[in-house]
């Protein structure tokens, strides 16, 4: 039987006081893992136990749904409340894996619709409001979940391709690049694979981006950037600003590529597929700073988010850009404007709902358990990269700006032309040691290693003994080649 009893009028005799305390960090939950898990299958039994016979949609569905905690709490109540209220509206979600469902021709899989899951759908709006909370910007946007970041910028850089054909006076999602020229994209040297992939994706073409920077890091050159802007003429551009350059957590000046931006009508999107976060707290908040004057922006929610693969969003100003390219009808779908339809915002229409462990997630620890976690993982990288500083067999390649840290393998009297093959030696050691997991880079054209610290777990012990089994591997290994 459904209920609509308020998550706040709800507290377990026997959890009372876990509840009412308040978590932030999530680190402090350390102690509780078993203890989830065993509710959430215990909840998993009583659904399978049912499923045969149960209703493949139960009456109060929707109140279900809605019954869920609406605002993103500042203090969370932790795992175990998050996971019971979620239980408490299981009502919301269709019995879709078991045999009396003959709906949208799928085996029990969750797809996008409202009329599917009401409490994916639910939990989704819930996730996308309370992620623009976290990361304060408008809450206007749009905003849609996504796989990951590759698909992220893939939504988000389909807005941008809408909006800068339009500008031509065509559209493109209805009648293709026929009568176009081709998309100017503008960006620094930090910009990523998975962008330019996405652009590939899209038709606008990978080689077709043009870097402005002005020096090997591949910090922008702004002038230049200008310029090219200026070259064009008052033709519509795509700018693609990165937050948070996988090397060494380098940011692009969004503030001031926003005011290229307005000035010359251009499309600013923004990727921060981890640097967004840095936007959790006023103590990095300032290296993402502009973001909000943005067109578009994404991030991942497998990175500093700590919920499972796959899980990414998008962020639109105007997220009615969004049903040109994903627009989807048929006759057996919910009509525009019934319900919430996710599927028609980004590129899948079967899709699982990834909200749920976003809302549950955000609902445990709230901003201040998230913004607690950022500061720890920039202190824990500043610790690291002191430890790195007064080893002499380390040399630290970069400033730490937010979570990564860059450095190599430098043993005193080690010849310049030995050290990229002496760390890619450790390297490969490294990933099969396995006490610690750090992959290799080439940054300003050396191999260095890149550790960036973002699992909610990591202590002060887990980082430094990077540089205790580094050490000991470059020294074995260094050893056995001077012989």
């Amino acid at each position: 039987m459904s209920t609509t009893k308020s998550p706040r009028d709800f507290r377990h005799p026997a959890h009372h006081s876990e509840y009412d305390a308040g978590v932030a960090d999530p680190l402090a939950e350390r102690s509780v893992v078993l203890d989830a898990l065993r509710r959430a299958a215990d909840a998993a039994e009583r659904y399978l136990a049912d499923i045969d016979a149960d209703r493949a949609r139960r009456p109060g569905a929707n109140d279900a749904a809605l019954s869920l905690t609406s605002r993103l709490p500042e203090d969370g109540d932790g795992a175990l409340a998050a996971i019971d209220e979620l239980v408490r509206a299981s009502d919301g979600a269709l019995r879709a894996s078991g045999p009396r469902f003959f709906h949208w021709v799928i085996g029990g899989d969750t797809p996008a619709a409202w009329d599917s899951t009401p409490i994916g759908s639910r939990c989704e709006e819930l996730a996308i409001d309370w992620l623009k909370e976290l990361f304060g910007l408008p809450a206007s946007w749009g905003g849609v979940l996504v796989t990951g970041a590759t698909m992220a910028n893939f939504t988000a850089l389909a807005a941008a391709r809408t909006w800068w054909a339009r500008r031509h006076g065509i559209d493109v999602d209805d009648r293709g690049f026929a009568d176009l020229p081709a998309v100017p994209v503008l960006s620094s040297g930090y910009i990523h694979p998975s962008a330019t992939k996405a652009l590939a994706m899209l038709g606008m073409g990978r080689g077709t981006v043009r870097r402005f920077a002005r020096d090997d890091v591949g910090r922008v050159d702004l002038a230049a950037l200008e310029g090219a802007l200026r070259e064009l003429g008052g033709a519509p551009a795509i700018i693609v600003g990165n937050a948070g350059e996988v090397n060494a957590g380098d940011f692009d000046p969004i503030d001031a590529l926003a005011d290229l931006a307005d000035r010359y009508d251009a499309w600013l999107h923004i990727d921060g597929a981890f640097g967004l976060f840095a936007r959790a707290t006023p103590r990095a908040a300032h290296l993402a700073k502009g973001v909000e004057r943005a067109s578009s922006a994404i991030a991942d929610g497998h990175k500093w988010l700590n919920v499972p693969y796959d899980s990414g969003f998008a962020f639109v100003r105007d997220a009615s850009l969004l049903a040109g390219a994903f627009a989807i009808g048929g006759a057996y779908l919910p009509k525009p404007g019934e319900h919430p339809m996710f599927g028609a915002m980004g590129p899948e229409a079967s899709r699982r709902a990834r909200g749920i462990a976003i809302w549950a997630t955000l609902r445990a620890y709230g901003k201040r358990g998230y913004r607690e976690m950022v500061e720890r993982h920039l202190a824990l990288a500043q610790h690291l990269a002191r430890t790195i500083d007064a080893a002499p067999d380390l040399e630290r390649l970069a400033d730490v700006p937010l979570n990564i840290v860059c450095f190599r393998y430098r043993p005193k009297n080690a010849r310049a032309e030995d050290l990229d093959a002496l760390n890619l030696r450790i390297g490969a050691e490294l990933l099969a040691d396995g006490r610690v997991y750090v992959g290799t880079t080439r940054y300003r054209g050396v191999v260095a290693f890149r550790p960036a610290i973002v699992n909610w777990r990591t202590t002060e012990a887990d980082v430094d003994l990077i540089v205790d089994v580094v050490r000991e591997l470059g020294a074995r290994l260094g050893a056995m080649a001077a012989v």
